[in-house]
C-alpha cells in the first residue's frame, strides 16, 4: 500500500511536471542547490503531499501549537534540529536515529550530546501522520516542516517549503562532530563551514538570526567570561553590564548546564532584535559576536542591515532556510520513509 501511494504521487507529479514544462519550456519541478527551480524530476516540490497526505500541514501545526504553548523554547530547539540534520549527510533525518546494532547515533556527538532537543515532538507528529497517512510523510520532511512551523508560531516569516525528502538508513557521528560549527567558531571557520554546504555569507548571517529565539548552556559561552583565548581574561568585546549579568548565571566553576537566552530582550519572539544586540556587544556566543568583530567581507554590513530592517531579515531568512533545506536530500527511490523516526525500517 505504501509503495502504491508513493507510485501514485510520482505519477501525479509527473503530470504536473509535464504541464509546467509545456507552459514554461525548460522548467521542471525540481529545486536546484541554489533554491531555484531546476530540471530534476526527483527534486523537491512544495505540493509533494497534495494528493497523498493533504492534511500534513494541519497535523504538524496542531502538534506544534500545543508543544510551544507548553514550552516556548521548544520552537528554537526544533529550528536547531533542522540545522543540525542538514549539515550532516544533508537533510535526511539522520540526526533522529537512535543507537542500534548498525547505527552509531549522531545524538552522541559533541554538538548534540545533552543539548539537542525536540525529538519527542517529532515523534508525536510522526505518530499522528502515520495514523492519517501511513508510511507517506518522511521524517526528514517532518523536521523541515517543524522548523518552519516553529518560526511562524514564534512570530517569524513563513515560506513555501519544497518537500519530498526521504530518510537515510545511516547516520554519521564523525560528520556531526566535524560539520556543525562550534559556538566558539571564528568568522573564517563559520564561512568555511557554510561554504562546504553550498551556503554563502548572506546565508550565514541570516541563518545566525535564528538565534533570536532560544537559549544556550553556560558551557557554550563560559570561556568568554573567564578564559578567552586561554589567557584567563574575559572577552573584551562583551558589553560590561551584559558581562556581569552573564557571570551571575554562569560561575567560573560548575553550572555548565545553566542557561541564558541568546536574545535576552525577546527570547521567545522571532524578530531582528538579535542583530541589534550583536551591534551593542551583547551577542551571547563567540560565533554571534564575530559577525561584528570578524571584519570579513560584507558580514558587518549585513548585520547592520538586518538590525535596521526586520522585513529584509525575514525575507532573506526564509530564502536561506529553503536553500539550507535543499542540502543533499534523498529523493525518488533513494532512502526510505521510516515508520519510526528513531529507527530504520
Amino acid at each position: 500500500m505504501a509503495f502504491f501511494k508513493f507510485a501514485i504521487t510520482l505519477l501525479l507529479l509527473a503530470l504536473i511536471s509535464a504541464r509546467i514544462s509545456l507552459a514554461h519550456p525548460g522548467i521542471g519541478i525540481g529545486w536546484g542547490g541554489n533554491g531555484q527551480y531546476g530540471g530534476s524530476f526527483y527534486g523537491l516540490f512544495p505540493q509533494f503531499y497534495q494528493f497523498s497526505c493533504p492534511q500534513v500541514d494541519n497535523i504538524v501545526m496542531s502538534v506544534l501549537q500545543k508543544a510551544i504553548a507548553r514550552q516556548p523554547r521548544i520552537a528554537a530547539s526544533l529550528l536547531r534540529l533542522h540545522f543540525h540534520d542538514c549539515f550532516v549527510q544533508g537533510c535526511d533525518a539522520s540526526v533522529l536515529l537512535d543507537d542500534s546494532a548498525a547505527i552509531v547515533s549522531e545524538k552522541n556527538s559533541v554538538p548534540n550530546r545533552n543539548s539537542l532537543r525536540g525529538f519527542e515532538v517529532i515523534d508525536e507528529i510522526k505518530a499522528k501522520l502515520e495514523e492519517a497517512c501511513p508510511q507517506t510523510v518522511s521524517c526528514a520532511d517532518i523536521v523541515a516542516l517543524a522548523a518552519r512551523g516553529s518560526v511562524v508560531l514564534s512570530g517569524g516569516p513563513s515560506w513555501e517549503l519544497p518537500l519530498g525528502r526521504r530518510d537515510s538508513r545511516t547516520a554519521s557521528l564523525s560528520g556531526s562532530n566535524s560539520n556543525i560549527p562550534p559556538p566558539n567558531s571564528t568568522v573564517q571557520n563559520l564561512i568555511a563551514s557554510f561554504k562546504r554546504q553550498g551556503l554563502n555569507e548572506v546565508d550565514l548571517v541570516s541563518l545566525s538570526g535564528g538565534h533570536t529565539i532560544g537559549v544556550a548552556r553556560c558551557v557554550t559561552f563560559k570561556q568568554r567570561l573567564y578564559n578567552q583565548n586561554g589567557n584567563n581574561q574575559p572577552d573584551e568585546t562583551l558589553e560590561r553590564t551584559y558581562y556581569f549579568g552573564l557571570k551571575s548565571v554562569c560561575p567560573r566553576t560548575g553550572g555548565d548546564n545553566n542557561i541564558s537566552p541568546l536574545d535576552f530582550a525577546s527570547p521567545a519572539k522571532f524578530d531582528n532584535t538579535y542583530f541589534k544586540l550583536v551591534l551593542l556587544g551583547k551577542g551571547l556566543l563567540t560565533s554571534d559576536e564575530v559577525l561584528l568583530t570578524g571584519d570579513v567581507g560584507n558580514i558587518v554590513q549585513l548585520v547592520k542591515s538586518y538590525a535596521e530592517d526586520d522585513e529584509l531579515f525575514f525575507k532573506q531568512f526564509a530564502q536561506s532556510m529553503v536553500k539550507m533545506g535543499n542540502i543533499s536530500p534523498l529523493t525518488g527511490f533513494n532512502g526510505e520513509v521510516r515508520k519510526n523516526c528513531r529507527l530504520v525500517n
